[in-house]
């Protein structure tokens, strides 16, 4: 096993690198560069802010030159993912949390069997193809193949509807790249995402890195595991495993994304046709810090011109209490909004059954420990996280279903990142480093300042 590893995160704007002191379990050092994608003229790569970093690493520690190297990206645009399903109601809905939980963004979700328009994908990057139930319906799924092929789709196309008609729909793509998957809806009420995730992680590894043209260097290809969503997510499962109930709220300039992992009460009742999985990632596209701040305060009118401004100027940095109180307000806003939308509501029905719990979303009242990411909870003041997280956490009015009581951290070091990277190649180094962030008292090194 090699000694140190170096973790990249090739983010939308910053490039990330961390090292990783796998004996130790601990981040040893930490560099960032702005990304450097590719421009018009041909010149640029997304390789020279990594070579920025990793100067910067080895200046730290010379080990860091001659190290592994394992990289997530979401430079490009990320990954971006068409689903089609058969109705918007359940495969269609199934494929589309499947492909957040995939790492992906979804720019079109077309629901076939309702008449859905299969040109109107939007220029995505795979296509997640769903629909039918195992042994069920397998018509609108050949015919959904049949419409990409004959509407020019050329890209690849993952595959994850019944399984009893996917040796059919691999003739009708033919040429066209495509893996198959187990259906993500095999029977009515139960959702399967894993094999599709695997498969979409396969296609951004083997078509999307090379297709998006960031580097002319194959080295850039080689260091890549994922999608940086995805490899986040992988660390949010590798953290539950020593920490139990976990959720993570990630407030970015253009999104905020929430990723939890909450075993699920087998004797709660729920209402939803597609089933709520205990690996469960959100992104709100309307909910943020800079591009996305407009709509992030648009029932808080006191907050509209410091929203146009940070929308106006996505670069916008704080420089006075005013305007970090501003950047506060506008995080608040953002978490509250996010964490409602995930976690859901509860209340009690009358049905033909009795009294029951309805539930919307995911209920995270149980939930343990709650990590804050994003640069406004990172670089903020003391006392932030209190102040972001006001109103989102303990006994809330309206049934919302949030954090009763949760340990709070902020992961300031980029640890979820780097444990989703080595968790592969790395395991046990991977879940200790996860540990520094549970309980940076029990586990020093690398969760410094992850309180």
């Amino acid at each position: 096993m090699p000694e140190v590893t170096v973790c990249v995160d090739f983010g939308s704007t910053f490039t990330k690198a961390t090292l990783v002191d796998l004996d130790a379990a601990r981040i040893v050092a930490s560099a960032s560069h702005a990304t450097t994608l590719p421009r018009p003229d041909g010149t640029g790569d997304v390789l020279d802010g990594y070579d920025a970093c990793l100067d910067q690493l080895a200046g730290l520690d010379p080990r860091a030159a001659d190290a592994e190297v394992l990289a997530c990206s979401s430079a490009g645009g990320g990954l971006r993912i068409a689903v089609v399903g058969n109705e918007e109601l359940v495969t269609a809905e199934a494929g589309r949390r499947v492909a957040l939980s995939s790492g992906g963004k979804v720019v079109a979700v077309v629901a076939a069997g309702s008449g859905g328009d299969l040109t109107a994908l939007h220029d995505p990057d795979v296509v997640l193809l769903t629909g039918g139930t195992d042994g069920g319906n397998s018509q609108v799924l050949l015919e959904a193949a049949r419409g990409l092929v004959v509407g020019g789709w050329t890209g690849p196309v993952v595959v994850a509807g019944n399984v009893e008609a996917q040796p059919e729909v691999a003739a009708i793509l033919g040429d066209v790249p495509h893996v198959l998957a187990d259906n993500v809806v095999p029977r009515i009420g139960e959702l399967a995402p894993d094999s599709a995730r695997a498969a979409v992680r396969e296609m951004f590894l083997a078509h999307v890195i090379g297709g998006k043209h960031l580097s002319s260097r194959g080295a850039f290809a080689d260091m890549v595991r994922g999608a940086t969503p995805d490899i986040v997510l992988t660390g949010v499962e590798v953290l539950a495993r020593g920490a139990g109930d976990v959720v993570v709220v990630d407030v970015g300039g253009a999104t905020t994304d929430v990723h939890s992992v909450v075993e699920l009460d087998p004797d709660t009742i729920g209402r939803e046709v597609v089933a709520t999985t205990r690996v469960t990632r959100t992104v709100e596209g309307d909910l943020g810090m800079r591009w996305s701040a407009l709509t992030t305060v648009a029932d808080q009118p006191e907050l509209e011109g410091a929203a146009r401004r940070r929308h106006a100027d996505p670069g916008f940095l704080p420089s006075s209490d005013v305007e970090r109180d501003e950047d506060e307000a506008i995080a608040r806003a953002a978490v509250g909004q996010a964490l409602r939308r995930h976690a859901g509501r509860s209340r009690v029905v009358v049905s033909p059954e009795g009294r029951v719990v309805e539930r919307t979303g995911k209920d995270l009242r149980r939930v343990g420990l709650l990590v804050g990411s994003g640069g406004v909870l990172r670089h903020g003041r003391p006392g932030v996280v209190d102040r972001v997280l006001a109103g989102s956490t303990g006994e809330v009015d309206g049934g919302w279903q949030l954090p009763r009581g949760p340990r709070v951290v902020v992961d300031t070091d980029y640890v979820l990142a780097a444990v989703g990277l080595l968790a592969a190649e790395h395991p046990d180094p991977a879940y200790r480093l996860a540990m520094t962030l549970a309980d940076p008292v029990v586990y020093p090194g690398a969760g410094r300042g992850a309180g």
